[in-house]
């Protein structure tokens, strides 16, 4: 399988970079071919031009998308899973990768408007969409006050909404105490990798 990992965190002595580390060592020894976008390794962009305002907001097809959203385009169309790693920070994930869906998915390409006539590709439907973010408290307070539910309504049901035939978020709480569970942790993103594609078929969303 094909797939895209965007991965977001400024740090690679974080405990998210070694989730995101055991994750792709699962994926290759599975075998899969793997493209990574390191927002923060890549100095992604996370803020809107005007001219790509006036594109998405106008829906006016005829400017043309900077080069970088067209890279991600292409790793997009190349892909069939793309998994989404990043921290939990203030009950949602870090503002780089916000704004990744805010460039990335853009207007006739990820949604909205017939762009017929206009060449513009439509972002290819994905066989799964992964969601796996760190979190300081554990998964059992985060469920108590909504703030789980609250995230996954935005990252399921609208980020990756109908783009994705299969989806599902997985959170890897309470990382305060992370000796506690820094191994049943970083043991799941392995195992996750290296069963991606069975994992899909158990989670339909």
């Amino acid at each position: 399988m094909n797939i895209l990992i965007v991965y977001c965190h400024p740090s690679k002595k974080s405990f998210t970079y070694q989730v995101f580390d055991r994750l792709l060592n699962g994926l290759k020894t599975s075998g899969h071919k793997v493209t990574v976008s390191d927002l923060y390794e890549m100095n992604f962009q996370s803020d809107m031009s005007e001219t790509e305002y006036e594109r998405e907001g106008f829906a006016n097809l005829e400017k043309q998308l900077p080069n970088d959203i067209l890279n991600e385009h292409r790793k997009i169309q190349e892909s069939d899973c793309i998994i989404f790693i990043y921290p939990v920070w203030w009950s949602d994930c870090p503002a780089k990768l916000k704004g990744w869906f805010d460039r990335v998915y853009s207007v006739g390409y990820a949604y909205g408007y017939d762009s017929v006539g206009n060449k513009q590709i439509k972002m290819k439907k994905q066989k799964l969409g992964l969601v796996l973010c760190t979190a300081g408290h554990p998964n059992e307070f985060l469920d108590e006050v909504g703030i789980a539910e609250s995230m996954r309504n935005v990252m399921i049901d609208d980020r990756l909404g109908q783009r994705f035939e299969y989806k599902h978020m997985i959170i890897l709480g309470g990382t305060l105490d992370i000796d506690k569970v820094k191994e049943n942790h970083l043991t799941k993103a392995y195992e996750i990798g290296e069963n991606i594609e069975n994992y899909s078929a158990q989670h339909r969303v």
